[in-house]
């Protein structure tokens, strides 16, 4: 059986109409091509071999994607420096305009003006929010965010933020800056990318602390993470304890393993079970982005 025809089985065997991945990268081929020589060299933020898996054109990734059955997905884009993030707004703009089942993603950086885009975002009808706190090093709760947040928090929007110190840690990652950043914007819709690993603790408190704080699976639990940054094993009581709060993440196109492996790792965690993994892959982001609205 190759991947896609495993994938398919998988999610069928739950009985569901597919899969929603909310953590998926697309972006313009320039900084893409510049993302994937970071993996290549194994830049200071990997620090180790990283082979892309699915290391091809734009078209045939979304045409793998589409295979897999993936209803819906995002092109997570973040800016690294100042008078970036408007420009990948625009290109994530005609992208999802282009792309029906890409839900319409935006970003955004601590600099004058984030509040004027971030709202042109908004308005243009942005479903999702990328913050990439580890490569962009901004805290998040920098003053000139704060209105930004806002924005966002008042349109309900989600965030999926790279906020913890995984895979390694910079000066404002962690659940610190995020706690404070939740303190100021309570309903902000903040979804932990990679399950915030490897504070997994901390990030599952902010989950029971908040009703609009979620987690993203982007990576966890592979052996490629686990070797490294295993998820406790204490833990897996408070995972299972909130199945309306864990969502679906690949990091397609950007992993060095398969898709299928990315799922069947959730199938193999302690205890769960099919009603928590429908919940994960499927009905959670579907009502959260409100799919079958």
């Amino acid at each position: 059986m190759d991947e896609t025809e495993a994938v398919r089985q998988l999610w069928q065997e739950l009985d569901l109409p597919g899969i929603v991945d909310v953590h998926t990268h697309f972006m313009p081929k320039s900084v893409m091509d510049k993302v994937w020589k970071y993996f290549d060299e194994a830049g200071p933020l990997v620090g180790r071999v990283w082979p892309v898996t699915y290391r091809t054109d734009e078209q045939r990734r979304l045409e793998k994607l589409r295979g897999f059955g993936v209803r819906a997905f995002t092109s997570l884009v973040y800016p690294h420096k100042p008078q970036m993030a408007a420009w990948l707004n625009e290109w994530a703009a005609d992208f999802a305009a282009a792309t029906p089942d890409c839900l319409h993603t935006a970003t955004l950086y601590p600099e004058p003006g984030v509040e004027a885009y971030v709202r042109r975002a908004v308005d243009a009808g942005a479903r999702v929010f990328k913050a990439h706190i580890q490569v962009g090093q901004y805290d998040p709760t920098d003053e000139l965010l704060d209105p930004a947040w806002g924005v966002i928090e008042d349109a309900a929007i989600p965030v999926v933020m790279h906020c913890g110190s995984g895979p390694a840690p910079g000066r404002y990652t962690g659940p610190g800056p995020v706690t404070t950043l939740l303190e100021r914007h309570p309903r902000l819709r903040l979804i932990v990318a990679h399950m915030g690993m490897p504070e997994y603790s901390e990030f599952l408190t902010l989950v029971e602390s908040y009703p609009e704080v979620r987690l993203d699976t982007a990576m966890a639990f592979t052996p490629f993470i686990e070797e490294t940054m295993p998820f406790p094993t204490s833990e897996h009581r408070r995972l299972r304890a909130h199945p309306d709060r864990i969502l679906f993440g690949s990091d397609f196109p950007n992993i060095p393993y398969g898709f299928i492996d990315a799922m069947r790792v959730l199938t193999r965690l302690p205890g769960v079970d099919d009603a928590w993994l429908r919940a994960v892959l499927h009905d959670n982001a579907a009502r959260l982005f409100q799919l079958d609205a």
